[in-house]
């Protein structure tokens, strides 16, 4: 498999796009791009990611969850996320430590010594959508190994 890949669209419900540019922006680090007054445009590493105001979620209101069991842990559906180096979900991983983020499933080492052994982590952006970055010592072999 080429990691060579071409970028996704994915746009989500957010329920105040002040909160969300702060949470995509500023504490993500994602660089924006363009807007309107019922969305913003942001680059989720190489990826556009739209979030699209949603007034019926309401002010303290959160985007509904259900959960799967996958390695021992209630893993959040939908979600969604990007692919990283394990150097950059390292550092990802240590920054959101940092600033004190609340994770769903903390950052571990999934499947480890089996095929698709990946580092990955789960936590919420403020509208309760939930998000996972994950990262493959071997992306190559590893991404779709069964």
């Amino acid at each position: 498999m080429s990691t060579s890949i071409k970028p996704f669209h994915l746009a989500i419900q957010v329920r105040d796009l002040e909160e969300a540019r702060a949470f995509y922006g500023d504490t993500l680090g994602l660089p924006q791009g363009r807007s309107s007054e019922h969305w913003i445009d942001f680059n989720l590493f190489g990826h556009q990611l739209v979030v699209h105001v949603n007034p019926a979620i309401g002010k303290q209101g959160q985007v509904n969850q259900s959960s799967n069991h996958v390695d021992g842990h209630g893993v959040p559906v939908p979600h969604f996320g990007a692919v990283l180096s394990m150097d950059e979900w390292a550092a990802l991983a240590d920054k959101l430590r940092a600033i004190g983020t609340e994770f769903i499933i903390e950052p571990y080492i999934r499947f480890k010594g089996e095929p698709g052994e990946q580092a990955t982590l789960f936590f919420l952006d403020p509208s309760g959508n939930a998000l996972e970055f994950k990262a493959f010592k071997d992306i190559e072999g590893q991404l779709f190994a069964v």
